[in-house]
Parts: structure tokens; sequence; C-alpha cells
């Protein structure tokens, strides 16, 4: 039974970089001899087991074989002789199939380290394109070490082409792909992600909404603004497809079940891109921006306002920036309206809600004078 350090960690390593996570490969081993050893095994599809003390995963040496469409579909063998060679060849890219002796030997069958030299990404075998999803991964990591001069070779990029032209994508379920653009979204140049799949014809199928180039050149420069800006992931979600009309990015985020923050982020940024849009050039009137401020629920939300506006900033054109800065002042003044005040004073009932939103279109009304004033 041998062990090695297999993947990320490896690559990692070699790049000089700081290994968060460790992976192992076991050769030579059965499940009952894992289990003898105290490892606990975790994996339903195939022999996973953690580490009785670090808690780190050990998987059996397994292959695959393709027997459907899609990520599902393979059936997995996992046996002694199953070769650490078997193991790797599996894998997505050469610089992830590399590994680790117990001695600190590297074990490199398909030329990874050359490929991390010569800042190449190049599938492992064509067991590739049994696998979509490894397009979208291919292209989180372009995302991820662009920063290092890293590319796409042709050979690969040929092969994605082929895969997105057969229709492979279309069988990926969206709660996988939107798994990978999560990680997308926050990796070191995230609008690489989207070009690289915009190159292959595969963003079209994923979000064919941005096969307008406008829409996209918008959306990507938004996210990349609000990437400067270490936005969630809601922001950046939001600011990607922040050029499309409200219906159609809402429905987009709907389609690929992203989470609810998402989708409300997503939704007040187009709407509020629109009615930026419609705002007359003397400024925000004050009964727009009370109904501006209803619409992204700042009375219960405040703190999500904030980043609407934080988002907002980085979508909208800077024509629009002083609109920008009177809503946050809008928003400052009505804040200050406290309904325990007015209750205090006997209003109640309809009348107290009205009450309420006649002192706050007054402090906006006053805040927006002040504010524009100040422009003048």
């Amino acid at each position: 039974m041998q062990t090695y350090l297999v993947g990320g960690a490896v690559r990692d390593k070699l790049l000089g970089l700081n290994v968060k996570d460790h992976d192992w490969v076991v050769v030579g081993a059965t499940p009952e001899e894992m289990l003898e050893r105290g490892f606990k095994q975790v994996g339903a599809d195939f022999p996973v087991f953690l580490h009785p003390k670090t808690h780190e995963e050990y998987a059996l040496a397994r292959t695959e074989r393709k027997q459907g469409q899609g990520y599902h579909g393979f059936s997995v063998y996992a046996a002694p002789d199953v070769t650490l060679e078997d193991d790797l060849k599996r894998r997505d890219l050469t610089i992830n199939a590399m590994a680790e002796t117990e001695n600190g030997e590297l074990v490199d069958p398909f030329n990874g380290h050359t490929d991390l030299r010569n800042r190449t990404l190049r599938h492992v075998s064509d067991a590739f394109c049994e696998d979509p999803l490894r397009i979208l991964r291919t292209a989180r990591f372009a995302a991820r070490l662009a920063p290092r001069g890293f590319t796409v070779c042709k050979q690969t990029m040929d092969l994605m082409r082929r895969m997105v032209s057969e229709g492979e994508l279309e069988h990926l379920v969206p709660e996988r792909v939107w798994q990978e653009m999560q990680r997308a979204l926050h990796e070191q140049s995230p609008t690489v992600f989207f070009d690289l799949l915009r190159e292959l014809g595969a963003l079209t199928v994923l979000i064919p909404e941005l096969a307008d180039p406008l829409a996209l050149e918008a959306g990507l420069r938004a996210l990349a603004c609000i990437h400067k800006h270490e936005g969630s992931t809601a922001q950046r979600f939001a600011a990607l497809l922040s050029a499309l009309p409200e219906p159609d990015a809402v429905h987009r985020a709907a389609a690929m079940k992203t989470p609810n923050d998402c989708r409300d982020m997503t939704h007040l940024v187009c709407l509020f891109m629109t009615e930026l849009d419609g705002i007359s050039k003397n400024g925000l009137a004050p009964q727009q921006a009370l109904e501006l401020l209803g619409r992204a629920d700042l009375w219960r939300r405040a703190e999500r306002f904030e980043t609407l506006l934080q988002t907002l900033a980085c979508t909208a054109n800077p024509s629009l920036y002083p609109i920008l800065e009177q809503l946050r002042a809008a928003a400052d003044a009505a804040s200050g309206v406290n309904p325990r005040d007015l209750l205090a004073q006997g209003y109640k009932g309809k009348e107290l809600g009205e009450a309420i939103q006649h002192e706050r279109l007054a402090r906006i009304t006053h805040a927006l004078n002040h504010s524009q004033q100040q422009e003048g």
C-alpha cells in the first residue's frame, strides 16, 4: 500500500502558493484495509476515507468509464490493481495530474511540471471530453492563473469547442454549473472565465442573454469593477447581468438556480439601472427618491441597500454618479424617521403609515435641496 499527495496541493506547492487542502491517493489497498487502519469511509460512489487524526481525504486509486451523457453516467472501478498513473490519467489538466511520494519525489507521467513552467493549461487525455463540467473548470483555472501568464493551449481549446458544438453542455444540471460559476466569480481574474466561455461558444448555451456583445462588454466591465472592491457573490453576479432588461436577468438567475440573495440583487440592480436612466438631468425628485427607496425595501434591508449602491457605482454610467449620491443622501435622511415617535404623537393604523411616509418625504426633500445646492 502506497500513499501519494495529489492534485492541487502538488500544483500549488510547485507554484510557490500556500497549500490549503491536501488530497491523497492510496494505491494497492482495499476498503477493508483502510477501515482496519482506523479510516472512516465517507464516499458513496467510490471509496473515499477520512484520516483518523488529520481528517484529510484519502481516496483509493480509481478509474472511470463513461456510460451516459453529461456529468452523470460514470462507472467507477477502485481496486488494488489500479495504478497511480491510471488514477492520474482520468484527471482534467496536466497541472492537476501530478503526485508526490511520501519522500517528496515528484511523479509526473503527463508532463504537468513542464506545462506549469510554460504557463500552459492542457488536458491530460481524451477522457477530458467525457465530462463537460471540465470546460467550466478549465475556464475557472484560466481565470485563477491568468495573472501568472497561463493560457489554454490550442489542442485543449479545439477539444472544448468540439464538446460545445456537440451539445455536451446542455446535459449539465444548473446546480453544477452554478457551483463552478460561483467559484469563478471570485477567482483572480473573473472576467477571463466568461471571455473564454464566449470564445468557445459556451456562454450562449449557459447564459444566452449575454450573446449581445454590448451587454456582455458592459457586464464584464462592471464585474471587473466590483471585483476590485471585493464584492460579494450576489454583487458580482448582478454586475455581470446589469446591462440586461430586468425580466431577462431575473429569469436567468432563476433558471440557473442561484441563491435568493443573487436573485434579489440582480432584480434590484437591473431595476435601478432602468430607473436611473430615466431620471431628469435636473436631478432626483423627492417623490421619485421615496418610491425607489421603498422598492429597495430600505426600511427593512438597510445593509442590502448599501451593497446595492456599491454595485450601482460599478454598473452605472459615471454621468449618473451625482444621482447615486442624491439617492444616498435621501436614504440617510429617510432612515432617520422613527415610527415610535409618531406613534407617541397619537398616530395609528392607516394614519400612522401616512404620517411615516409624509415625514420621510419631508426629510428627503430637505436633504435633496441641500445636496443640489452644494452641487450647484
